[in-house]
């Protein structure tokens, strides 16, 4: 039973301690008094600020330049491969459509031939 209240006080006492300790921290910060800047320096840190912000939005922009250049490059080598793929096709089928007509020649011969009366010539 000892043990058990030793937990619930340390549990109850735990946020207590937690919420001191930001008091704590928040009025110390409170003491602390901020810089006052002047206009000018207020202005100089907000032309550093805008330059630093439009390098790094330069960067931004050149790196997804670089990428889009990349993806153009992918999509026509893609593109290159589907013109080689589309030759062997018609190639392909070009041969096919050969081989065809030869068989067709070929049956129209054999039945031409057969159509034919034949001489046997007599021993």
């Amino acid at each position: 039973m000892a043990h058990l209240s030793k937990v619930l006080i340390s549990k109850m006492l735990m946020p207590l301690i937690l919420i001191s300790s930001v008091h704590f921290a928040v009025a110390n910060a409170a003491d602390a008094p901020k810089p006052k800047l002047t206009l000018e320096q207020r202005a100089d840190k907000a032309r550093i600020d805008s330059q630093r912000l439009e390098q790094a939005q330069l960067e931004k922009a050149r790196q997804a330049a670089k990428e889009t250049a990349e993806r153009e490059d992918k999509i026509k080598q893609q593109s290159q491969t589907n013109d080689w793929e589309v030759q062997q096709k018609l190639k392909a089928q070009k041969q096919f459509d050969e081989r065809e007509s030869r068989e067709q020649k070929y049956l129209r011969e054999a039945k031409e031939a057969a159509a034919k009366e034949r001489k046997i010539p007599k021993p």
